[in-house]
């Protein structure tokens, strides 16, 4: 009985947070003179795929989702790579300065994204790859949180096992591929949904380097649908909103238990 208070707090934020999601995919499947007569009701009387229809015919949203696809799927695995290769090296190496170089690539969490972002560009732009897939990613294939989550991970590893591995003949990689990922599997998807969702989602660095609206990324063509649309058309809107947000959501789905658990073992190693 001393846990329903908080429990009754818990439903109500749930309940909190999950009304906008529910009003999107609700009015994306309204008419629109239903959208303000059932304002607050997220379930429609009469579903309609018009609004999809309509937003298929308007936008080539195809080419779109296709853009932001391949962007995040090529920045996850990368920055996989990237992260697995620098917390091995934090985790099994010995070289001076190891414990300051770590806390230094902590540390550059706390910078905002948006001191970063004008240095970023101008590189971008020096190399010539702005309106490309190569600008769009540049700057994310290696980042501080996946490098701290995974060498947290890596700590739990016994060190008889990569003892083991070495005495039989493994080389590093081989270490990794045979004794790291096998062992942290849940802790590299829930890495990877995490990197897929927030590359998805990303906004302020592809309108930065994008002017091409072939190369927009979906986040940029729906800011770009709702200014030809003047604001007005709800349905259609919210149409587009729910067929961006629907990769994302479902990746978190199918992986929210290893996200949870990942969060919660690198809290607790600290």
């Amino acid at each position: 009985m001393k846990a329903l208070p908080w429990h009754l707090v818990l439903i109500v934020a749930c309940g909190v947070s999950l009304l906008p999601i529910a009003w999107m995919v609700g009015t994306a499947f309204k008419f629109q003179d239903e959208i303000f007569t059932s304002f607050l009701s997220p379930i429609p009387h009469r579903p309609t795929l018009s609004n999809f229809l309509y937003v298929w015919d308007r936008i080539p949203f195809a080419r779109y989702f296709f853009n932001s696809l391949v962007v995040a799927a090529l920045v996850t695995a990368v920055q996989l790579v990237t992260a697995t290769l620098a917390a091995y090296g934090f985790t099994q190496f010995r070289f001076p300065g190891r414990e300051f170089l770590f806390y230094a690539v902590v540390a550059s969490m706390l910078v905002p994204v948006q001191v970063t972002m004008l240095p970023n560009y101008l590189v971008v732009a020096r190399l010539g790859w702005l309106d490309s897939y190569a600008g769009l990613m540049a700057p994310h294939l290696a980042e501080a949180m996946g490098i701290f989550l995974l060498r947290q991970a890596f700590r739990s590893v016994p060190a008889s096992l990569v003892e083991a591995a070495r005495l039989e003949g493994a080389t590093h990689l081989q270490v990794i591929r045979k004794v790291f990922i096998p062992n942290l599997r849940p802790v590299f998807i829930a890495l990877g949904i995490l990197v897929f969702i927030n590359t998805w989602n990303e906004y302020l660095w592809p309108l930065l380097v994008i002017k091409d609206e072939n190369m927009f990324t979906l986040p940029l063509a729906l800011q770009l649908f709702v200014s030809e649309e003047g604001g007005t058309s709800w349905g259609p809107m919210m149409a587009a909103a729910t067929l961006a947000a629907l990769p994302p959501l479902l990746a978190y789905w199918v992986a929210q238990r290893y996200v949870v658990q990942t969060f919660l073992s690198a809290g607790i190693k600290g």
